[in-house]
């Protein structure tokens, strides 16, 4: 089988950057983030879908809704999920993703989600699956088992990285090795994000200094 690298941040970086990770890495695919969202504010990769589709690029939306932990946390019902899912649809209509298209919830929560996450997390999927997208999931690889068993989700997103605060990325960008997502650790994931804000050493280029996460996927267009 073949897999596919990409790449997210959650601000656009920039048309010469992304012109130049086309042009120099193996990297086909990136997130999206469909904005104005309730845990993100920023509308950087908005209106630019048909441009990096046009560019070669895979591109797939994320919707970082309500979350139980951390900065932005709230508190989640069922109610929440499926006026959350309604936006998440509505901002990838705009977006002019296609019916069929994947888009994922980024639970960022890494502790086992009681009853009232579980009810988002579902309600958020099944008003996201009614609209004729395929929802997915991005979730720590420790619980991805046990919530695709609880809600069903189309696709998972998997991390499992060994640091997540900030590093220098080790090796060369243009030449990455491949990883089947299954590595992580779930035997279903489509994506694994196997790296966490790595920092870029690209002196001369327009991505010296950017700070990205990595991904392996089963397809080009996750």
């Amino acid at each position: 089988m073949t897999f596919h690298a990409g790449f997210d941040i959650d601000h656009y970086p920039g048309d010469a950057a992304m012109a130049w990770l086309k042009a120099n890495t193996p990297l086909v695919w990136c997130a999206s983030y469909l904005a104005p969202a309730p845990n993100h504010g920023d509308t950087s990769w908005s209106g630019r879908r048909a441009a990096l589709v046009a560019a070669g690029w895979g591109v797939l939306p994320v919707f970082v809704g309500q979350q139980t932990t951390g900065r932005g946390a709230s508190t989640v019902t069922a109610a929440q999920g499926a006026a959350d899912g309604a936006l998440a649809v509505q901002l990838a209509q705009a977006e002019g993703f296609p019916s069929g298209s994947t888009v994922v919830l980024d639970w960022e929560d890494g502790s086992v989600p009681q009853p009232p996450a579980l009810g988002y997390i579902g309600a958020w999927i099944a008003v996201v699956d009614a609209a004729g997208y395929a929802p997915g999931l991005y979730c720590s690889h420790v619980l991805a088992d046990g919530l695709a068993a609880a809600v069903a989700p189309a696709e998972i997103w998997a991390w499992r990285v060994d640091q997540a605060g900030v590093h220098p990325f080790i090796g060369d960008i243009r030449q990455l090795q491949p990883r089947d997502p299954a590595g992580c650790g779930v035997a279903g994931a489509s994506i694994w994000q196997y790296e966490q804000n790595v920092v870029l050493s690209l002196p001369g280029t327009p991505c010296d200094g950017l700070c990205v996460d990595l991904s392996w996927a089963t397809k080009a267009q996750p």
